[in-house]
């Protein structure tokens, strides 16, 4: 996670490398060649297509510049330029992301998000976006009922009051099952006396989002620039990574919110 954040910090102050690294396909397929493993400089002329003469000048300004070095007859990508390469693969996920989720993304209030999760948001690159419809007007909030239903464990952040999830929770605490929740302060009383469970903290303002994370599924809601909840909406996710990233959120929330 710190080394994400470095790369988002870092990427202005390395941006005219970046250029000079990126306006030549030459130095383009020769990297990406590098990045991939390290090889000969035959090796190289076979996986880029590239002349013998062309890629030996790439091969030289590169080394020159420290972004390349060579060891008996391989050559390597420097710590430099592997830092590089990964600070244009991860931005470059981040920014195909938005693009995907714009419609949960877009007039929505996402600034409650901790920037060490911003940092990490090209880990959602599996997540899908679940809409509700005419036809399915509480498409959404079936599927929370659904994935509370199954869950072995739960975590979630609850900035509104909403009995059949509370009713969920509630029964996964019968079963003996984890269940920890972070809810808005102006209902926390109303977990405090109703809710059986035991793991409940607060958080205060109108830092609303809504998070729930089991062992299968992370489910995350936003609201609207007025301030209601968009429950037409709903970004969610089965992947690894994404479960992850939901954790992280989930904790860095707490941490921000204790």
């Amino acid at each position: 996670m710190i080394e994400n954040k470095c790369y988002l910090k870092c990427y202005n102050s390395i941006a005219n490398e970046l250029k000079y690294l990126t306006n030549s396909l030459s130095r383009l397929k020769v990297l990406a060649s590098l990045y991939d493993a390290p090889k000969t400089m035959k090796n190289l002329t076979v996986t880029t297509g590239l002349s013998y003469s062309s890629v030996s000048s790439t091969m030289h300004k590169l080394e020159l510049e420290g972004y390349i070095y060579r060891e008996s007859s391989k050559y390597y990508l420097s710590n430099c330029m592997r830092f590089k390469i990964e600070t244009i693969i991860e931005l470059n996920e981040t920014i195909d992301i938005l693009n995907k989720f714009f419609n949960i993304l877009d007039k929505h209030l996402v600034d409650m998000i901790p920037n060490d999760s911003v940092a990490e948001l090209y880990l959602l690159g599996n997540a899908s976006l679940i809409e509700s419809n005419d036809i399915d007007a509480y498409r959404t909030y079936n599927y929370i009922e659904s994935a509370l239903e199954q869950a072995n464990e739960v975590k979630c952040i609850l900035p509104f009051n909403y009995d059949n999830f509370n009713k969920k929770l509630d029964n996964l605490m019968e079963q003996g099952k984890h269940v920890e929740a972070i809810v808005g302060e102006s209902i926390f009383s109303i977990f405090e006396e109703e809710s059986k469970v035991e793991k409940i903290s607060s958080f205060s303002g109108n830092n609303n989002i809504l998070l729930i994370i089991t062992d299968e599924v992370m489910i995350l809601g936003l609201f609207k620039e007025d301030g209601s909840y968009d429950q037409n909406r709903l970004l969610i996710s089965k992947n690894y990574d994404s479960i992850r990233w939901a954790m992280s959120l989930f904790e860095n929330f707490k941490n921000e919110n204790k």
